[in-house]
């Protein structure tokens, strides 16, 4: 994929995922209350994109060539301006 195409991709799934799960500031920020209970420390719906970029980087330190990883990342650090 060439990186026009790699974000054009991106675009449609995140279209699809508001479809699927509503609003990502509100996703997040239910994400947010539940880990903050699970870890016992307040989490913001930005550490929640942050996190989960880090998860989809692990994954592609294991294969970098993961084309849904990168999509992912992407997404995600789209997202974050949204959720602050």
């Amino acid at each position: 994929m060439t990186s026009w195409s790699i974000l054009g991709h991106t675009a449609k799934v995140l279209e699809e995922r508001r479809d699927d799960y509503g609003d990502p500031a509100e996703q997040f920020g239910e994400i947010a209350k539940r880990w903050s209970i699970t870890l016992g420390t307040p989490i913001t719906p930005a550490q929640v994109a942050l996190c989960m970029i880090d998860l989809k980087l692990a994954r592609l330190a294991y294969d970098p060539g993961h084309v849904d990883s990168v999509v992912d990342v992407i997404g995600y650090a789209a997202l974050l301006r949204e959720v602050r």
